[in-house]
């Protein structure tokens, strides 16, 4: 899939395509994990960012207060993306007015463990840039235990 010069095989992508800067940070954002590469993910966020997925409480961050800076940022990777053997994304719907600096997507994520067992998560995810196009909020409304319940063995 090519989505104005991103392309991966794990991101498909069915919504509004117009080059609206946070769409096009999402969908950067997305490509990065799919491809596993942490360190283009983080090209992404802007230093102080901070990435709530989920929204809330949750076992990536029990306080619920988010995953602040790049530090915390490598943090929530090595604890929630890492271990994952295979993302694949599919955006069915993408909001991002004119003049806005925000994105709203609507998506599913399927997550591939190395034992062929996965999980299909969906999801709002909220992205909101600064003046540079970089991530500086980044909010994943999901529910873990629908999550959970979706999960299938081999």
């Amino acid at each position: 899939m090519t989505t104005d010069g991103i392309t991966s095989d794990a991101l498909t992508w069915l919504a509004a395509n117009d080059p609206h800067p946070a769409r096009l940070a999402s969908q950067r954002s997305f490509s990065a994990v799919a491809k596993g590469d942490l360190e283009e993910w983080l090209t992404v966020y802007a230093e102080d960012a901070v990435l709530e997925d989920p929204v809330g409480p949750s076992m990536f961050d029990p306080e619920g207060r988010g995953h602040h800076g790049h530090a915390g940022l490598r943090k929530f990777w090595e604890t929630a993306i890492a271990s994952i053997d295979r993302f694949e994304f599919t955006v069915t719907e993408s909001f991002a007015n004119p003049g806005s600096n925000t994105c709203a997507n609507l998506a599913s994520i399927r997550t591939s463990f190395a034992d062929g067992s996965h999980t299909t998560t969906d999801l709002i995810t909220v992205y909101v840039i600064d003046d540079d196009g970089r991530v500086t909020s980044m909010r994943a409304f999901w529910e873990p235990e629908r999550t959970m319940a979706s999960f299938t063995k081999p």
